[in-house]
């Protein structure tokens, strides 16, 4: 399964949930691909590559999920993507909801699986982020906690307070319109 993981959010949740299920029915390795590695410290990639590993590592603890993580660093070049990323994820099936990635796998001669993204306007990374980006500024912790627990899952939400993590949300300048 690829993402960027910008934050890993409650949509990634079930979607790793639901490729862990998949591969333990066909007894295979799940693998969490997190792509844009290089990116860190701006509006659409606020997270460095190490935070998104601690943030996934974190929860896979939570929920007894064994997969491997790797880290994929992007090259722009859509025609070469899935030979570049095959270096760091190898073969197998890949597990998404994203039509142009599937599409990407599909013609590289990939067996693909669609999954159903439930809630997708809600857990859009951009609406997260911007959600993520009005609660930088409130000092209520609880308060905050609340509300990122509607887009995050617990251990994510408890991760970005305790290590100050949405601060630098709040230096961004996103041109995209909370509302």
């Amino acid at each position: 399964m690829l993402g960027r993981f910008q934050p890993f959010h409650k949509g990634h949740e079930q979607l790793v949930l639901a490729a862990q299920n998949y591969a333990t029915k066909e007894e295979l390795r799940l693998v969490l691909a997190i792509g844009s590695a290089q990116c860190g410290y701006e509006p659409m990639n606020p997270w460095t590559i190490e935070e998104r590993k601690e943030m996934i590592q974190r929860w896979m603890d939570t929920q007894n999920i064994d997969a491997t993580v790797v880290a994929i660093e992007d090259i722009h070049d859509a025609q070469r993507w899935v030979e570049h990323a095959e270096h760091s994820h190898g073969k197998g099936i890949l597990y998404s909801s994203d039509g142009p990635t599937l599409t990407l796998y599909q013609q590289a001669g990939w067996n693909v699986q669609r999954a159903e993204y439930a809630q997708r306007d809600a857990y859009e990374g951009w609406r997260v982020r911007q959600t993520m980006r009005m609660l930088s500024t409130v000092d209520d912790q609880d308060a905050v906690q609340m509300i990122l627990g509607e887009v995050l899952p617990k251990t994510i939400a408890s991760w970005m307070i305790e290590n100050d993590a949405l601060f630098r949300l709040s230096t961004f300048e996103t041109g995209v319109h909370a509302g």
